[in-house]
């Protein structure tokens, strides 16, 4: 491989290390693991006035919407949810106590799908077949709704800490 490939091929693994580590929410915004693990299960369905959206509405449509992207981006003919009700869980609290961490385990799961995308399409600027976008643009589409998403996720924890 000459210079010239090297460096070229250098700067594309640097922008995918980019790339995985905006997905993961390490650097200007919180990691996702402390945004989600830990949020208080007494706050996990409550909503102080005037905010939209519970912890646990927040959480759902961060998953629901990063799964359609990935499902969307793997197979073009995937029947995406109605929009934009089928974006959003039917109730604001968690239906069982252990629903928040399958939602959690879920969004990881799918989120640790897109990092491996990220870190191995061999060329994620092409258009996806049967789509009009690439797997670079689904990427930071789910990399900006999640980091959007995770500061209100943060909000709404200090607003119903009293902090």
């Amino acid at each position: 491989m000459n210079r010239r490939a090297r460096a070229h091929r250098s700067h594309a693994d640097r922008d995918r290390r980019a790339l995985v580590h905006l997905l993961e929410g390490d650097r200007a915004h919180a990691a996702l693991s402390r945004a989600l693990g830990d949020f208080p299960p007494a706050l996990r369905g409550k909503k102080p006035r005037g905010a939209p959206h519970t912890p646990w509405e927040l959480l759902e449509h961060l998953r629901i919407a990063q799964r359609d992207v990935l499902d969307f981006s793997r197979d073009p003919e995937h029947p995406s949810p109605p929009w934009p009700e089928g974006y959003w869980p039917p109730s604001a609290r968690p239906p069982s106590p252990r629903a928040w961490d399958a939602s959690v385990r879920a969004f990881l799961a799918d989120l640790r799908a897109l990092k491996r995308v990220a870190r191995t399409c061999p060329d994620l600027g092409a258009t996806i077949p049967g789509t009009r976008t690439s797997w670079l643009g689904q990427l930071y589409l789910v990399a900006n709704h999640n980091s959007y998403h995770l500061g209100q996720l943060f909000l709404l924890r200090r607003q119903l800490a009293g902090r």
